[in-house]
């Protein structure tokens, strides 16, 4: 565990009340949570917490545990023991993070956290997370470097609706040494996450090899650098008012009029389109999708329909209307057990699932299990679609495929134990696709409700 030495402070208990006073219109009448990790930032958090609180403010913590690092479980524990100390309730949820080729270890453990994180939060709690000055400095540069809009450089906002919630980060202001010597002066212990050595990291290296000489020739960077980030924060409040004012314009019912995106200019377009997707509580599309939607698929033929997909969202015109379509709630099949020898067909809630043989189907039924658990999504399945090649994320093959969210929805998965062993009639895994040898063959037929 890792001490800081004792020195002048100028954060505190009372500065930290004054802040979540501006942030927090009904405070101390609020439920607060803490997004614990252990480490020196949400340590300082939480103990300055623990010494404001008193009734009507409610306290507690959660920490999350991502099983990463071999020291994960001390780390728990040693939360466990420092909430019990600061008389703070703690819960622990434990992630589980399948490692994804191409995929940034750093964005999926982030993406787990803070969805476990929204899971549990209770409706109207306030998340709490302990970022400060330096990670907003960090979180701008790698925006940048990341060829981010507006948006992304306005960085992290000091509060954002979250979950059933709202999400506060009242350390903002503050630099990581002025949590540092505060931590000092109260002879607070922490974690320290032997991974922020680890320079493939993005963040890592960046505060390692780039920030020291930015500082040293700047002092005042990181300061400088939120300025910037509130200016940022500014201008895209602009915009989504301007986009809030041109989407209403084009609005028919839950859709968009193509007839009046086509008056737009092309920017005012892309702006519009941008904000009524993220009206609906999801994620904007990548540049090229964007383009995609507010070019190609506004200029095609009105009998065409084109459709636009990224990752479980489709934008899709009929018409003159544009429509977003995401995967309904609850929509797949709920798991079933199949005993396919003596029932070939499976009546599900979107549709028939049929096994039918066939002398030159793609599955070997002599490789499947007496009983296949058919299913839904939950997230991170994968198969070996080709024989000898990769295997694949679901994920990844729906986007290619381009299927509508409604259609994937639908989707039986077959599996044997956890494994995934086929989607639909789409795709078939290695393990039981027919070979040349195979004596019986046979391929499946999705029937959905809708034809």
């Amino acid at each position: 565990m890792a001490r800081a030495p004792r020195g002048p402070v100028s954060f505190g208990p009372r500065w930290l009340r004054a802040q979540l006073e501006q942030l927090l219109p009904h405070y101390p009448r609020v439920a607060l949570c803490v997004a614990f990790s252990g480490g020196l930032d949400s340590t300082v958090l939480l103990a300055a917490l623990a010494q404001l609180r008193a009734p009507p403010l409610q306290l507690r913590a959660l920490h999350i545990d991502h099983g990463l690092n071999p020291r994960a479980r001390a780390w728990s524990r040693h939360c466990t023991r420092t909430a019990r100390a600061l008389a703070v309730p703690l819960t622990v949820r434990r992630a589980r993070i399948e490692p994804l080729r191409g995929a940034s270890p750093e964005a999926r453990a982030r993406a787990a956290r803070y969805r476990l994180l929204g899971a549990a939060l209770k409706p109207g709690e306030v998340l709490l997370t302990a970022h400060h000055l330096d990670d907003q400095l960090e979180t701008v540069l790698l925006q940048l470097l990341r060829g981010a809009g507006v948006a992304g450089l306005a960085a992290m906002p000091a509060s954002a609706p979250f979950a059933r919630g709202l999400l506060l980060r009242p350390l903002l202001p503050l630099s990581r040494a002025q949590l540092a010597q505060w931590a000092g002066a109260q002879q607070l212990q922490w974690v320290e996450d032997d991974s922020n050595s680890q320079l493939h990291f993005d963040r890592n290296y960046l505060r390692a090899r780039v920030l020291p000489a930015l500082r040293a020739r700047w002092p005042a960077a990181a300061r400088s650098v939120a300025r910037a980030a509130r200016h940022a924060a500014e201008a895209q409040q602009l915009l989504t008012a301007l986009g809030a004012a041109d989407a209403a314009r084009a609005q028919v019912g839950a859709q968009l009029s193509a007839r009046v995106l086509r008056t737009l200019s092309p920017v005012r377009r892309r702006n519009a389109v941008r904000f009524w997707i993220m009206q609906h509580g999801e994620r904007p599309p990548p540049e090229s999708r964007l383009r995609e939607i507010c070019g190609a698929l506004l200029a095609a033929r009105a009998d065409a329909h084109p459709s636009v997909g990224w990752d479980d969202v489709c934008v899709q015109r009929t018409a003159q209307l544009l429509t977003l379509s995401v995967p309904a709630a609850g929509a797949a099949p709920a798991a079933v057990n199949w005993d396919w020898q003596a029932q070939p067909l499976c009546a599900l809630p979107h549709g028939t699932l049929e096994l039918r043989p066939d002398a030159h189907g793609p599955l070997d039924m002599d490789a499947l299990p007496a009983y296949i658990t058919l299913g839904g999504r939950t997230g991170g399945e994968r198969l070996r679609p080709q024989r000898g090649g990769p295997r694949r994320t679901l994920k990844r093959l729906l986007q290619e495929a381009r299927l509508p969210p409604a259609r994937r929805a639908q989707l039986p998965l077959l599996f044997d134990r956890g494994r995934l062993l086929a989607v639909a009639d789409l795709w078939v895994d290695e393990s039981v696709q027919a070979r040349s040898g195979s004596r019986r063959r046979a391929r499946l037929v999705f029937h959905p409700l809708s034809g």
